[in-house]
């Protein structure tokens, strides 16, 4: 058992000692002149410490024993001009600290920005949101602290405590002895709080990320609280995890803040223990009480940078735990890793071919089996069958959101996963099933379609989807704000939005996965003949449950259990009395009839 433990705190050992290197590496050399000027300053602050400690022998002999008036101004102005300069280097030193801090915050906020959004889709769908905002916002942090943490105390609290025990050891070594004799027992103590502090920090930060998920899940769906009267479990249910969070703060606290009383108690039996010792000697040893009086001073000075040092393996223990986090998010490798040869994507007629295509999600059962479909340049193919039968997912696997376990994804006879996906998206536009909408106005989440698109564009865009006359209604028109994820729209409205932003796009491959699904009867068609006009010429695979979407589709692919049962047009499939889509058109309100074909 202790030999496991020797290891455990061996190889935690190593791994704060790790992160710091990986920290200073990662940090040192871009702010080197600011924490060098920051040192500079520390360093003032220590000796100016130290400096009014040794000054004290000079004040009580010369003043108070030997009564030399003469020194007594040029002492006391001394003492004065220390004071002012150690302010000026104290505000120098946490300027210059806090600057470089929040530089480092910024920095590492955009690292993991730009990280998270190399990730796969398939990293976001498994990791919760409210846990990576927790992630990031309580543990960026960790980082500046260490860093911070570091500078100080070796520059300041470390020099300032050698100066002063400088300074105890040459008025008196014995009294010096008499303080050192109890430090070991601390410091083992110490150590010991901090290796028990660094599993709750770690526990701590895995509660708070629960209750902020369980707050965010309710303001999402505040809808839906209200209607099922879910107010009184939700509430128990975040109560209970605010209590554990409570509980794990509390005991953070009594770790963090047992330095204290090990440290007052080692300050008390030191002073009480000089006190003795030198009140002794001057009673019966008639020893001047100059050289006393300046120990005491420089003990006593010492108390806090001694103090802030013990604390400090505590505090550096939270800090890169925190750290540690970050660089876990950090270190994840896409697992859609681009070939080390990837070209761009070149597009000619915008074919799109899978071939024995079967995926799982994870480790779970598949969701496709050996599909095999062509979606012919410049026509529309639709995907219909019922639900769970893999048709959205076929949608996310051609712009690479997940890689197929087996078998291809080809446009115009390019292997998707061996071109960039940068290219091949650009080569997309996509409208889901759930229509997103992000911060800001109406007109800037057109334009995200198409950076560059003129306004005329993304007006013409948003009269296709049917989006400019409710856009013009609303108080400041396309410089409206949408609110977070659009709430000050319906449903419609934001799904009409999304396709506007996708035709604005203008991308020779349109994805619909139920582009439609959120609009009144009325809505849809009108969308749907803004559809047929922006589908023209363009390679468009559609995703429906309502077959009257999908009837002029060149041609249907009709699916169940992730495996490819029909293909045809409408009336091809339509008639065929046995066969599934036949089915599906029977289940709807009324059957389907074949659109009339013009002479």
């Amino acid at each position: 058992m202790k030999a496991h433990k020797k290891r455990k705190t061996e190889v935690d050992t190593g791994m704060v000692t790790a992160t710091l290197k990986r920290v200073i590496a990662e940090n040192g050399r871009d702010h080197i002149r600011g924490y060098a000027f920051a040192i500079a300053c520390l360093i003032v602050v220590a000796g100016s410490t130290a400096f009014t400690a040794w000054i004290m022998e000079s004040v009580v002999n010369e003043a108070f024993a030997n009564k030399r008036a003469d020194l007594v101004v040029l002492i006391c102005g001394s003492i004065f001009a220390v004071f002012v300069l150690r302010g000026f280097a104290g505000y120098g030193q946490a300027v210059a600290l806090a600057k470089i801090g929040n530089n480092i915050v910024a920095r590492y906020q955009r690292r993991l920005y730009t990280h998270l959004m190399s990730l796969s889709v398939g990293f976001f769908s498994e990791a919760r949101s409210a846990r990576l905002a927790a992630q990031i916002s309580q543990n960026v942090s960790g980082i500046r602290d260490v860093l911070n943490l570091t500078v100080t105390s070796t520059a300041r609290d470390l020099l300032t405590l050698v100066a002063l025990i400088g300074v105890m050891i040459s008025k008196d070594w014995v009294l010096s002895l008499i303080v050192f004799a109890v430090a070991p027992p601390l410091i083992y103590a110490l150590r010991y709080v901090s290796r028990r502090l660094r599993t709750a920090t770690k526990e701590a930060i895995e509660v708070n990320s629960h209750v902020l998920g369980a707050m965010q899940e309710t303001v999402q769906g505040i809808a839906i609280v209200k209607a099922f009267t879910m107010e009184q479990q939700l509430d128990n249910k975040v109560q209970s995890i605010i209590a554990t969070a409570e509980k794990r703060a509390n005991r953070i606290a009594r770790l963090s803040e047992r330095t204290s009383p090990l440290t007052e108690s080692f300050a008390g039996l030191s002073i009480a223990s000089v006190l003795a010792y030198a009140a002794f000697r001057s009673i019966y040893d008639n020893v001047p009480p100059g050289a006393f009086f300046s120990f005491v001073t420089a003990l006593l000075m010492a108390y806090d940078p001694a103090r802030r040092l013990a604390k400090l393996q505590v505090q550096i223990e939270r800090a890169v735990v925190n750290a540690r986090m970050i660089y876990a998010l950090l270190d994840l490798q896409p697992q859609q890793r681009e070939v080390a040869d990837a070209a761009d994507l070149v597009v000619t007629e915008a074919r799109v071919e899978l071939k024995n295509v079967s995926f799982a999600y994870g480790d779970g059962a598949a969701i496709l089996k050996g599909v095999d479909i062509v979606a012919e340049g410049g026509k529309t193919t639709a995907l219909v069958g019922p639900s769970g039968a893999g048709k959205s997912t076929i949608i996310a696997l051609i712009p690479r959101f997940y890689d197929p376990t087996e078998g291809a994804i080809l446009i115009d006879g390019q292997d998707i996963a061996k071109v960039t996906k940068t290219s091949l998206r650009r080569q997309l536009a996509y409208v889901s099933q759930q229509p997103y909408l992000f911060e800001g106005s109406i007109r800037d989440n057109i334009r995200y379609g198409r950076p560059e698109a003129t306004d005329v564009e993304i007006e013409d865009a948003a009269r296709l989807a049917h989006a400019h006359d409710f856009i013009l209604a609303q108080p400041k028109g396309y410089d409206t704000p949408v609110g977070e994820n659009g709430i000050t729209l319906s449903g419609g409205q934001r799904q009409r939005l999304s396709i506007a932003r996708a035709l604005v796009r203008n991308a020779p491959i349109l994805l619909l996965d139920e582009a439609t699904s959120a609009l009144d009867n009325e809505s849809e068609a009108a969308v749907q003949k803004a559809l047929d006009v922006a589908m023209k010429d363009r390679t468009v695979i559609v995703v429906a449950h309502r077959l009257s979407t999908v009837v002029k589709a060149d041609r249907i692919v009709v699916m169940n259990e992730g495996q490819v049962m029909e293909q045809g047009t409408h009336e091809e499939l339509a008639n065929r009395k046995d066969g599934l889509y036949a089915r599906l058109n029977n289940l709807q309100a009324s059957p389907i009839e074949a659109p009339a074909t013009e002479d």
